[in-house]
């Protein structure tokens, strides 16, 4: 069975006192999920999920810490892939969201700030619901985290 190494995140900043997500629509489908993709050859997870948040969401953001690792196993063209995504808590540090580099552009049809307490019942995939459940909790009554 081939294995594959993705990161992500869930990026967070404060809007009018609440904390919002940067979700997205991946290109031709109809659903939110967080930006991730593929660990590239020597590159650290952490480092992926901060290039992610970028290409995918128009954002820069700064990690605050791992919130975890969702696996699961697909089909690609009749093989079965073992996947592994790391997930990353990254705290929002600048940059306009939906405002991506034109050359990956057709891999996001939109990228939005979301209340962070809607984003368990909006996100398609139940280990990314779970990675933001695991980010609320871990900024249930902080202010600012590291």
């Amino acid at each position: 069975m081939r294995r594959e190494f993705s990161a992500g995140a869930v990026v967070v900043r404060r809007l009018k006192g609440r904390w919002h997500a940067a979700l997205i629509r991946p290109g031709g489908k109809n659903l939110w999920a967080l930006p991730k993709g593929l660990v590239g050859s020597g590159e650290d997870p952490a480092a992926t999920a901060l290039r992610e948040v970028k290409e995918e969401t128009g954002v820069e953001g700064k990690l605050v810490k791992k919130l975890g690792d969702v696996r699961y196993v697909y089909t690609w063209k009749g093989d079965r892939v073992f996947k592994i995504v790391s997930f990353f808590l990254v705290r929002y540090s600048r940059g306009r969201i939906g405002d991506l580099p034109p050359a990956l552009a057709f891999e996001v049809d939109e990228a939005r700030w979301l209340p962070l307490a809607d984003t368990p019942r909006l996100l398609a995939y139940k280990g990314e619901r779970e990675m933001a459940e695991r980010a609320l909790e871990v900024l249930a009554g902080a202010e600012t985290p590291a």
